[in-house]
């Protein structure tokens, strides 16, 4: 075998590692194992006080509020787990899955104590990056073609400055209708603190 064949035969390992281990977790979620979900939070829990709660099953019990959180995390988890498997759409798959893992890492990191779970998220994040090594020379051609943006007419100062103060003036309207929609619906300190 040469380093080309090694390469392929090693990314498509990580791809099919990837795989199976975020479809165990997204099953796993979407079939309500993971998460503490409304009618199924265990009495030790349901019994304790907000202040006397471990950051874990604060944690696990907010995440298991809604269901539609479950499920929109699930679904991209397993999306993103299939398109690895295709060549064609396997750097989708791995930029579906990069913010995902990221934000699981942060979270794990700053709300729970189960270091074997942070440790299998960071091994996970560290085989999607891998994938995009092994793909580099794509990703570089992409980058190349995303960013590359030669005029071949210089816009006039004038007009530059045209666009930025109507670009300024569009962002104060949305605010302030924003301000007014949520001044509207009522959405006062008041009721932000309730």
């Amino acid at each position: 075998m040469n380093k080309s064949n090694d390469k392929v035969t090693l990314e498509l390992v990580l791809r099919q590692c990837v795989f199976i281990i975020l479809n165990i977790y997204a099953i796993s979620k979407l079939l309500g194992g993971q998460f503490y979900m409304k009618g199924k939070i265990p009495d030790e829990i349901a019994n304790t006080t907000l202040g006397e709660a471990s950051g874990f099953s604060l944690a696990w019990t907010f995440m298991g509020h809604s269901y539609f959180y479950i499920l929109f995390i699930g679904v991209f988890q397993l999306s993103g787990a299939w398109f690895l498997l295709w060549n064609k759409t396997k750097l989708i798959g791995v930029l579906i899955l990069i913010p995902i893992m990221v934000n699981i890492i942060v979270f794990d990191i700053i709300f729970l104590d189960v270091y074997p779970a942070l440790a299998n998220a960071i091994i996970v994040l560290l085989m999607l990056f891998l994938i995009l090594f092994f793909n580099g020379e794509i990703i570089k051609d992409i980058v190349i073609k995303l960013t590359n943006f030669q005029s071949k007419t210089s816009v006039p100062i004038k007009k530059r400055l045209i666009t930025f103060g109507i670009t300024i003036l569009f962002i104060i309207l949305i605010f302030s209708f924003d301000s007014f929609i949520e001044y509207w619906l009522g959405a006062s300190k008041e009721k932000i603190i309730e």
